[in-house]
């Protein structure tokens, strides 16, 4: 293994050990998970200056440029993060930017009262909108009690086409799971040899269009489908054992975030909507399908109040009683979803991970938009799935593309 990739991950499973949760998977190497497990917690303050080390000793390594620029901006992030366990006070702003080489700011309160006119026209009738938006949501919930049966059906035909379209390694298998009281609405963990579990929230059968969305975001052709990928041809076709590891508050979630946000519109397109609608009513689910797809789309225009309610709770000095009564409003949400929101946005492992749903979907929105002519959808999506993309390389993408000439 190549010296600078081992400080790589015996940084990131020693950062590990102090933030619980960073580490989203490993299926490296286990005597470097046991050497970890086997010393004593780490200074935060000395994982800080490993990571300066590691950082130097990448331009005089043997590894390619693209591996050499991927290890950067990972161990510049793994820095901000052992900074921060250390203790050194940083704005949101601050961590974001340095956790996910990303600007967040304000979204105009303007843009979400536009969507909020658009889905009073979808949804009409009296009462307030948020009562009719949760009217909406109570007609097409899933219920607990059939969401693992619901979720294994739309999971088995969406394995299907993204094996047909995109390719799946044959012994791949995902295992679901239903939790209560969780912050997320579903859960990853890939375990190495095109494994996966996925948990789910027992509540978020009642988010808007949560199937086929959590499934196509989760696993097919979401987190699973790109583990599995990466780990065939990445780690065991191309020996780079960087991507052995998965760690929460680095450049490559915005970009994994924002492509599993985008995974259902590769995978099935428009009209996803009515093909989910067929599939639940089989398991005796009735949604409504084509007006669940058109809410989901304006839903996404208002994730960015999110970022917004982070900002006012991190930086703006707000209460959480000021940032839940400002989800509620303009993201229409009733009390206990924008409460479980709140439980996300404060947690200080989640907190700055927040934003790479909505900055991560906007910037892969961007580069698949950005695509040359006669190049699908689907094939965009797949250089996503097989390649180790960073927010910069997808700037620089969008950019060169607003210059070609038409």
């Amino acid at each position: 293994m190549n010296p600078v990739v081992r400080d790589y991950l015996l940084l990131g499973l020693r950062l590990g050990r102090l933030v619980d949760g960073l580490v989203d998977c490993y299926y490296g190497d286990p005597a470097l998970r046991d050497q970890v497990a086997a010393d004593a917690p780490a200074d935060p303050r000395e994982l800080s200056r490993q990571a300066t080390r590691t950082l130097a000793a990448l331009p005089g390594s043997d590894l390619e440029p693209a591996r050499r620029r991927h290890l950067a901006a990972q161990l510049a992030a793994l820095r901000a993060v052992a900074d921060r366990a250390a203790g050194i006070p940083m704005s949101f702003r601050d961590e974001v930017r340095a956790y996910f080489d990303v600007e967040v700011t304000r979204t105009p309160q303007e843009r979400y009262a536009a969507v909020h006119d658009e889905i009073d026209a979808l949804l009409p009738g009296p009462g307030p909108l948020v009562d009719r938006v949760e009217e909406f949501y109570r007609r097409n919930t899933v219920p607990p009690d059939r969401l693992q049966r619901c979720v294994q059906a739309v999971s088995d035909a969406l394995r299907e086409r993204t094996r047909d379209r995109f390719g799946l390694p044959e012994t791949e298998r995902v295992e679901y799971t239903v939790v209560r009281d969780a912050p997320w609405n579903a859960y990853n963990r890939y375990l190495g040899g095109f494994r996966s579990t996925v948990a789910l929230n027992a509540a978020s059968g009642r988010s808007v269009a949560a199937l086929p969305i959590i499934v196509a975001h989760e696993s097919y052709p979401g987190h699973h489908t790109e583990h599995c990928l990466k780990e065939a041809d990445l780690v065991r076709g191309g020996g780079q054992d960087e991507h052995t590891i998965a760690l929460l508050d680095t450049p490559r979630c915005l970009v994994a975030e924002g492509m599993a946000e985008a995974a259902v519109d590769a995978v099935l397109g428009p009209g996803w909507g009515e093909w989910t609608a067929r599939v639940l009513a089989r398991e005796g689910v009735h949604v409504e399908g084509e007006r669940v797809e058109r809410m989901r789309a304006l839903v996404l225009r208002l994730l960015p109040a999110r970022v917004d309610a982070a900002l006012l709770l991190h930086d703006e000095g707000g209460g959480q009683g000021e940032a839940l009564a400002y989800l509620r409003r303009w993201m229409l949400l009733p009390p206990e979803r924008a409460e479980q929101m709140i439980r996300f946005l404060a947690d200080p492992l989640w907190r700055a991970y927040s934003v790479t749903y909505s900055e991560g979907g906007r910037l892969v929105d961007a580069w698949l938009a950005a695509r040359e002519p006669g190049t699908s959808l689907a094939d965009r999506f797949t250089t996503l799935l097989r390649e180790p993309l960073l927010p910069a390389r997808l700037r620089v993408d969008v950019a060169r593309a607003s210059l070609a000439p038409t």
